[in-house]
């Protein structure tokens, strides 16, 4: 049958792989369980890298085979096709999973938890991270780009960031030669992959950071809808302006496609309401956009980054979605 056939050649080619990496390679692996949005088709190949030797020895493979490979950390700020994806995801969460503690620094890998280091400077009494709380990614994906709300940026507390070239060299680079700005940074726009950063806190009463960030969960879960999947900010907010103001003036909210619906609780966030595919995301997205211009003169940009590259959402987007 042709559905054995493809599982076997698809094994074939993982066991290739697997003679190159320590870590785990599985084959068709459901991409919704990897989102916050719980959407997306199977990964040809998902690679859990063991160390950063897996790492450079999986950018080296995917070169030479020519399949495109994609880094996936909790998938917070990503849609992924209802396809699937025929390359390379490779999940850094075993060999960029450490913390390291020295005073006011930490050095930590690209695959922790924004969560878990925000509890951890709290218990020990720094501040400096209040920018990303609440922000569901890891450090990778907040290097990537430069995470953060109203209370700051990630790369405002960054020292120095470790990242591994296309090519599996590794480097050091200082945060002055990051590049970091709102939503961006060189990691994005070299194609570089982060491995961790060196983060500089500062020292505060562990009561009064605890408080501060109970009081933001708090707040958030009263403006944004925490109980439902999504992927956070959608939109870019434009310069002087919110994208969750201009979306909402339009009388967005509560717009649908399908499953996915614009938040009532807050514009600028797309819930998945059960079934939403990526389809329905992208179709409301359009309409949203297109609104929102008309209504505004205010073209909106996306905060969401698409698996298969900017280029092609902002073609699905022009478009009004994929075809049906």
């Amino acid at each position: 049958m042709a559905g054995d056939a493809e599982r076997d050649a698809a094994e074939a080619v993982a066991g290739g792989l697997r003679a190159h990496v320590r870590g785990t390679v599985r084959t068709g692996e459901p991409l919704a369980g990897h989102t916050t949005l719980r959407i997306g088709g199977p990964a040809a190949l998902f690679v859990v890298a063991a160390d950063e030797a897996d790492v450079a020895a999986t950018l080296g493979w995917a070169r030479a085979s020519g399949r495109p490979l994609r880094i996936l950390g909790l998938g917070s700020n990503l849609l992924c096709p209802d396809e699937g994806f025929d390359g390379l995801i490779l999940d850094l969460s075993a060999a960029c999973g450490g913390v390291r503690w020295e005073g006011d620094r930490v050095e930590a890998g690209a695959g922790v938890h924004l969560a878990r280091l925000l509890q951890e400077a709290a218990r020990r009494g720094l501040s400096g991270l209040e920018g990303v709380a609440g922000v569901p990614g890891t450090v990778g994906g907040a290097l990537a780009m430069n995470a953060g709300t109203a209370a700051g940026d990630f790369g405002a507390v960054v020292e120095s960031v470790r990242a591994m070239a296309p090519d599996g060299t590794a480097e050091t680079i200082p945060a002055a030669q990051m590049g970091f700005r709102y939503r961006g940074s060189r990691i994005a726009d070299e194609g570089l992959v982060a491995l961790g950063a060196v983060l500089r806190l500062r020292p505060a009463n562990p009561e009064d950071v605890r408080r501060d960030l109970a009081g933001r969960a708090v707040r958030r879960r009263r403006t944004q809808p925490t109980h439902l999947p999504s992927a956070g900010s959608i939109w870019r907010n434009p310069p002087g302006d919110f994208a969750g103001r201009l979306i909402e003036a339009c009388g967005c909210k509560g717009l649908r496609r399908g499953d996915a619906e614009v938040s009532p609780q807050h514009a600028n966030f797309i819930v998945n309401l059960g079934r939403a595919t990526a389809a329905d995301v992208l179709g409301l997205m359009a309409a949203v956009r297109s609104r929102v211009e008309a209504h505004s003169g205010v073209r909106l940009h996306p905060e969401l980054r698409w698996l298969l590259g900017q280029e092609q959402l902002e073609a699905l987007l022009e478009q009004g979605g994929p075809p049906a």
